[in-house]
């Protein structure tokens, strides 16, 4: 096992390198004047415009300039914005919030997109079945944005349960709704994920030999049939987490939460590309942990997968 996560950790560095400058060479592709306002109704001063194209490598190509901020990255600096506020102030602020909304959405996720998905799968075509079918549906064919309006109107304005907007410090209890509002269309692909792998497994042999051999149906479904069944769910849900962070920009900004999504949205507004790169690297180290941890999970789910 040690050796396998080694080489998967050695393999992310290929992969980490071309996903940043991936990211670096289409944010500079992007048109549009970054000092574009920076100066008032005035064009900026010469002497400014200069001082900003030297201090952010503008004058070099744009392979040059990731390998040197690449240089400045291995030493820890992520650079500063325009205004000269350092990026590791907005990661140390944001990324806990979202981090949190991201684990909220994650834990709803797994409790009722798992337990809806192995009862429906155990009780096929039956009432609860087809309840969970067509909810799932509507959360997948309801976008996003939709769901959080819908559900911020009724819970948190008409009912008057919890607050229509998130603070920075919120505690647990007000994520939920923002979590709910995240996972919705994550949590109906889990659950038919999961009801789906409960059928097939559920007539599988070695069910039906703990099933002979008097074994009691909780320890059946729990142990046997569950851990076989949730394969596919973890690779989902592993993978899932990376992406719940990244796309939280319609979340927080339905309940003013002031995580990485509303970040990087401004600094791809005001073309910062320090900014949005040192953002999105974190991002990208997430993704490349959660599919580390889901690759591992895989032995502890099945005892047939070793790791040589």
């Amino acid at each position: 096992m040690g050796r396998y996560v080694l080489r998967r950790l050695l393999q992310m560095i290929p992969v980490f390198l071309g996903t940043t400058f991936l990211i670096y060479y289409l944010v500079n592709a992007v048109p549009g004047d970054p000092l574009a306002g920076k100066c008032g109704e005035r064009p900026c001063p010469p002497a400014f415009i200069a001082k900003y194209r030297a201090e952010y490598n503008l004058d070099d190509n744009v392979f040059v300039q990731y390998v040197k901020y690449l240089g400045n990255l291995l030493h820890g600096d992520f650079g500063q914005t325009l205004s000269g506020r350092p990026i590791t102030d907005i990661i140390t602020t944001a990324y806990p919030t979202t981090l949190k909304l991201a684990t909220v959405a994650i834990a709803i996720e797994i409790l009722v997109g798992i337990t809806a998905g192995v009862l429906t799968g155990l009780g096929r075509g039956g009432f609860i079945d087809n309840l969970v079918l067509v909810s799932t549906l509507l959360l997948i064919a309801l976008p996003v944005f939709v769901v959080g309006f819908l559900l911020q109107f009724f819970v948190n304005i008409k009912l008057g349960i919890g607050s229509p907007t998130v603070s920075s410090g919120a505690p647990i209890s007000e994520l939920l709704i923002p979590g709910f509002v995240l996972a919705s269309a994550s949590l109906a692909y889990a659950t038919r994920i999961t009801r789906t792998s409960t059928v097939g497994n559920k007539g599988a042999d070695y069910v039906r030999t703990a099933t002979a051999k008097g074994l009691p149906r909780r320890r059946v479904v729990g142990i046997h049939l569950l851990r076989n069944s949730l394969i596919p769910v973890v690779t989902f849900i592993g993978t899932d987490f990376g992406g719940l962070m990244g796309g939280a920009i319609v979340t927080e900004g339905i309940f003013n939460i002031n995580g990485i999504g509303r970040e990087v949205y401004r600094a791809i507004v005001t073309k910062e590309v320090v900014t949005v790169v040192g953002l999105v690297v974190v991002l990208v180290l997430v993704y490349l942990l959660a599919n580390l941890v889901v690759d591992v999970l895989y032995a502890a789910l099945d005892p047939r997968i070793r790791y040589e």
